[in-house]
């Protein structure tokens, strides 16, 4: 089935992009607001308006500056910063006194921790300190003398930067983390599904050529060994696996980036479905019996597919540990909700402990290619077999498939 990848981005300082973008434009109606609420008294009023021109202008040309952290450049950021700067250096030579004495507003007012809070997103806190200390430098200017609302404001406006600062530096921080753990996920699933395929059919004929090769002597005999080598170290291979090296971005402000493969459209995809009667009459033979309702026992594609490998590679463990003259059964069950399909045989039944045994040899037959299978679909398999007594596989599949099979 063919693969593609798309890359997704993820990156918690948009929406404080945006956010800021608004912000702007809205306190720089506020400030044009204050002036003309408060135009007597301006002693050089045509000053003031000359530079909420400026600032008007420049706020509306740049919104585009402020809407990711590629756009929103240094030089950029020390231009804006010098703006607000100039407005309140400028507010003490166009108000009179009293406006400074009442601590009435400088000229950007509010606007100008819009300029502060960009270099707080963009760089985190140690920008936002950069840029809000000579805010605190130009508003003591200003006022004269380091008066309690002064002093107020600058410690608000500092401390909101450098948490806003931080806050972003954190959140990069767990966006590579969950970048990472995403990628670890979705290589585990690979491998675990390339294993399956590789238990179905490679490691079965290496394993087979093993134990004819011994039987046969002679040449056989050695190709026999060399197989056992060669399953032994693709066994290893495929229960450990590698993982890839996490990818983020150039820039550590636009998020972290994931690669993530989707598999191609299927009948699923289309809202069709299988009937699983059909996928498992292959399996009916002399020594299995299937034992099936009468209607059509309907799943999503995928579904249907990996149950269906799931009950094969049961049948492949019958014939492989039971014996040659073992028989197995295959009870087909459709309930409301799920699917279960049971599969018994009457060998000897699997000792205490052989599977936990099994598994720690890299022999994944059990645990990938009928759990893993199961675990995918949001179904679960489970094996009853006492000594002497025939082994029981029973496999549970939803309807409605929970797990990434059933999301394709």
């Amino acid at each position: 089935m063919a693969k593609q990848v798309r890359v997704m981005r993820m990156s918690v300082e948009q929406p404080l992009w945006r956010a800021l973008t608004g912000y702007r434009v809205l306190t720089m109606l506020y400030a044009v607001g204050l002036f003309a609420s408060t135009y007597d008294d301006f002693d050089r009023p045509g000053i003031a308006i000359a530079y909420y021109v400026v600032l008007c202008v420049w706020t509306l040309a740049t919104l585009p500056r402020v809407q990711n952290a590629a756009a929103c450049t240094k030089r950029f950021l020390a231009v804006d910063l010098a703006i607000a700067l100039t407005g309140i250096v400028l507010t003490p030579l166009v108000v009179n006194q009293h406006h400074i004495d009442g601590g009435g507003p400088t000229l950007p007012s509010i606007w100008t921790a819009g300029s502060v809070l960009a270099f707080a997103i963009k760089g985190g806190w140690r920008w936002a300190a950069l840029a809000s200390t000579p805010v605190a430098a130009a508003n003591l200017i200003e006022r004269g003398q380091p008066a309690r609302d002064t002093v107020h404001n600058v410690i608000l406006v500092w401390v909101a930067s450098l948490a806003i600062g931080y806050v972003v530096e954190v959140a990069r921080a767990s966006e590579r983390t969950l970048a990472r753990a995403l990628e670890i996920e979705a290589a585990t699933r690979e491998r675990e599904r390339l294993a399956r395929d590789i238990h179905d059919s490679v490691l079965q004929v290496l394993a087979m050529v093993q134990r004819r090769g011994a039987v046969l002597g002679g040449e056989a005999a050695e190709l026999g060994r060399m197989a056992g080598e060669q399953e032994v170290a693709l066994r290893t291979l495929v229960s450990g696996g590698l993982t890839s090296v996490s990818r983020v971005s150039a820039d550590a402000a636009q998020g972290a980036v994931v690669h993530v493969v989707d598999e191609g459209p299927d009948d699923e995809s289309a809202g069709g479905s299988l009937d699983l009667r059909a996928l498992l009459a292959p399996y009916a033979s002399a020594k299995v019996s299937l034992v099936e309702p009468g209607a059509p026992v309907p799943l999503p594609p995928a579904a249907a597919r990996e149950l269906a490998a799931a009950v094969g590679a049961a049948l492949d463990n019958v014939h492989r540990h039971a014996g040659e003259h073992a028989r197995a059964w295959i009870l087909v069950e459709d309930e409301p909700d799920e699917v279960i399909v049971t599969v018994r045989d009457d060998g000897p039944g699997i000792p205490e402990g052989r599977l936990a045994q099994a598994e720690g040899e890299g022999r994944l037959g059990v645990a990938l290619s009928i759990r893993g299978r199961l675990r995918e679909l949001g179904g679960s398999a489970e094996l009853i077999s006492p000594p002497g007594q025939g082994t029981e596989v029973e496999l549970k599949v939803p309807k409605v498939s929970r797990g990434k099979a059933g999301q394709r």
